[in-house]
């Protein structure tokens, strides 16, 4: 049979339509200004309940998310205004909580194991540095300018010179 619970207080859910809210008509009211007087509503479909929002002042949020109107599932978090609420049901078609994980045991590598070939994990593929043309005759005409110019000095200096 589902379930409400809100604020540590279990509902046990049996009506087709529900309704939630600080006002005394509702079906399940909760004593909470953050909650309006008609807030939300549960309706019955098939082995669970869908919620709708009653255009509530504070919202309602389901697992951390706003909603409007949704299909409850086995362990949803549901927050009307600022109270919790935990939604629980015997549903076979719904999600299952996950099974606890298997303790996980480490294992030291030996001394002088191999490493396997491990890849870059960067999201950027590689870029190769792209040549500019233009860089590259500038750099070579500024070679020839140097070689000009020291050609130039070691004649200057063989010219005056001193004759042996």
């Amino acid at each position: 049979m589902p379930k409400l619970m809100i604020s540590g207080v279990t509902h046990e859910l049996v009506d087709e339509a529900i309704t939630i809210g600080r006002g005394p008509d509702n079906t399940i009211v909760v004593n909470d200004p953050s909650i309006s007087t008609h807030h939300a509503q549960l309706l019955l479909e098939g082995d669970t309940y869908r919620l709708k929002d009653l255009d509530s002042t504070n919202g309602t949020r389901l697992n951390g998310k706003p909603v409007t109107e949704t299909v409850l599932r086995f362990d949803d978090r549901i927050r009307f205004g600022a109270a919790e609420a935990k939604y629980e049901s015997s549903e076979v078609g719904g999600s299952k909580p996950l099974p606890k994980p298997e303790e996980i045991k480490a294992h030291f590598a030996e001394a002088g194991a191999e490493l396997p070939h491990l890849i870059s994990a960067s999201p950027f593929r590689h870029q190769q540095q792209q040549k500019d043309p233009m860089r590259t005759g500038i750099l070579i005409g500024l070679g020839f300018v140097l070689l000009i110019f020291l050609g130039s000095i070691i004649a200057v200096l063989m010219m005056h010179a001193p004759s042996l």
